[in-house]
């Protein structure tokens, strides 16, 4: 028997929801657990349904799409998610792939390629339908990806001289978790050291809190 992809859907217009439901459960190796509507729902969720793929809306009450990918992946890594929405926005995109989502899907795309994406990001690859990859242009050799809000909380304790286990206790996660994100800020802004990060901590006004944009 085929092992089947646990998917849940995460949108707040029940008719969109429900058309990608039924869209994925013609497919045998798909299981849809569950319909959420927003990001909140997902979150509280994610320990009990244990998805290997969560489709994402963007825009949603409580918590949007953003902060639900990001929280939900410090909490289980290893979940695929897809963002799947109507913005081609190239901010849009790539804010949500800086948040560590593995896909990015329009709403308009054929219904195959939902199928196709799953499939994708299930082997461990990124997936970016065509009209997102049209969408986005190429960055500056000197661009500097940008810092999501919680790499910039950590940032700022790791610069004031926390510990990854202190840090991992202000902020209720693993340390497992802050390890990744201070791997990810030290990428983003070409950093090596810890030093390092202090130094450009001060230099951009974190420590002295004059919420200066990373």
């Amino acid at each position: 028997m085929t092992e089947q992809t646990r998917v849940v859907i995460v949108d707040d217009h029940p008719m969109v929801a429900e058309g990608i439901q039924s869209i994925l459960e013609s497919y045998d190796d798909i299981n849809v657990i569950a319909t959420l509507n927003n990001g909140r729902d997902a979150i509280d969720q994610l320990d009990a349904l244990d998805p290997d793929v969560v489709l994402m809306d963007l825009n949603m009450p409580e918590i949007g799409g953003l902060t639900a990918t990001e929280i939900m992946l410090e909490r289980r890594p290893g979940t695929r998610i897809v963002i799947m929405t109507m913005h081609d926005n190239p901010e849009y995109i790539s804010s949500a792939l800086s948040h560590g989502a593995m896909g990015y899907l329009l709403k308009d795309v054929p219904t195959d390629e939902i199928k196709q994406a799953i499939d994708v990001v299930m082997r461990g690859e990124r997936y970016l339908c065509t009209g997102a990859q049209g969408s986005i242009a190429p960055k500056a050799n000197n661009a500097r990806e940008a810092l999501t809000e919680r790499e910039q909380t950590i940032l700022l304790q790791l610069a004031s001289g926390k510990s990854n286990k202190e840090v991992a206790g202000i902020l209720d996660i693993s340390v497992r978790t802050v390890e990744t994100h201070r791997k990810n800020i030290k990428r983003k802004l070409g950093i090596s050291s810890t030093a390092g990060l202090t130094r450009y901590a001060l230099e951009h006004g974190v420590l002295q809190g004059t919420g200066a944009r990373l």
